[in-house]
């Protein structure tokens, strides 16, 4: 099992307190749900995720230090509805927005373009839109959209048409092969040529952008005074959506800023606390963690 990215850093910034409730939006295998339950022995975790493989393997995993814990099998874009049945309001909220490992490493997902599966790439097996409806059904304009928005990919217009004109494309490595008949030969001596265009396919599968800032405007409200939000992003698109929400709620209105007193209903509720990346010594030990970034938020009134 691959270590969690930034691990030491969020267990720092959540302030946990032997007492704290704790929600874990994004579980995965339970690399930061363990260290967090550790040090809560008379606190609670609540911890979301909807991939029947993780979860499975993080009730072992989480029962063999506490029982103080529910993992809610569910998006975390439900985290309003789900702590309100509980009567919960938390002390730290975390969000983990990388796949996991687990998740990339398993050959039938097809989340990843180094190994030949079916075209799926759903976090919850239960929906419907699978990358296979994306890459074969949608319309040349909207993979184009697709692929600028979501992989920031250059060659987006010549990917697409490729891709329209070579369906039906049912696996990940059949795709590969289209991406890079598509892309110029110096673009495939750097990173991986099919890289954005993976990225931007998953994204639009299980809406990533979209679930993560509806979930992140409800977290901020499921927060106590003093309590923090960590997230930590692995691209840009992500990262620049955490960032505008985070300053959008820190931020005085600017049209009363230089105001001597502001009064006290126009005072934020919220701080930004810092954002970090990972040391030179993580990334050397774990590759995935080199795009991380880490941001820090804590609710002051």
């Amino acid at each position: 099992m691959h270590t969690s990215v930034l691990l030491d850093e969020c267990i720092e910034y959540l302030n946990l307190k032997d007492d704290s409730i704790i929600v874990d939006c994004t579980l995965g295998y339970g690399g930061h749900s363990s260290e967090i339950l550790k040090k809560i022995s008379n606190g609670y975790l609540y911890a979301f995720d909807q991939d029947s493989d993780a979860i499975k393997y993080s009730m072992d995993r989480l029962g063999k230090i506490s029982k103080n814990y529910e993992i809610i099998r569910s998006n975390f874009v439900n985290i309003k509805e789900e702590l309100s049945k509980r009567n919960i309001i938390a002390d730290g909220i975390l969000y983990d927005l990388g796949v996991s490992s687990p998740q990339l490493d398993q050959d039938d997902r097809g989340f990843s373009f180094h190994k030949d599966a079916i075209l799926d790439m759903r976090m919850d097996r239960k929906q419907r839109l699978s990358a296979y409806e994306v890459v074969n059904n949608y319309p040349l304009d909207k993979l184009v959209c697709i692929l600028k928005e979501y992989g920031e990919e250059k060659y987006a217009y010549a990917i697409a048409s490729c891709i329209v004109k070579s369906r039906p494309i049912n696996t990940t490595l059949e795709l590969v092969e289209v991406i890079k008949k598509s892309v110029p030969e110096k673009y495939k001596r750097g990173k991986h040529p099919a890289r954005k265009t993976f990225q931007a396919i998953r994204i639009e599968v299980n809406d990533e952008i979209n679930v993560f800032k509806k979930s992140l405007y409800d977290a901020l409200d499921l927060l106590k005074i003093g309590g923090r939000i960590c997230v930590i992003t692995f691209h840009s698109l992500e990262d620049k959506a955490c960032k505008e929400i985070f300053k959008s709620v820190s931020d005085i209105p600017n049209e009363l800023k230089d105001m001597p007193v502001i009064p006290d209903k126009y005072l934020p509720k919220y701080k930004m606390v810092k954002t970090i990346k990972p040391s030179k010594e993580e990334i050397e030990k774990n590759n995935r963690a080199r795009s991380a970034k880490l941001r820090i938020i804590e609710r002051v009134r």
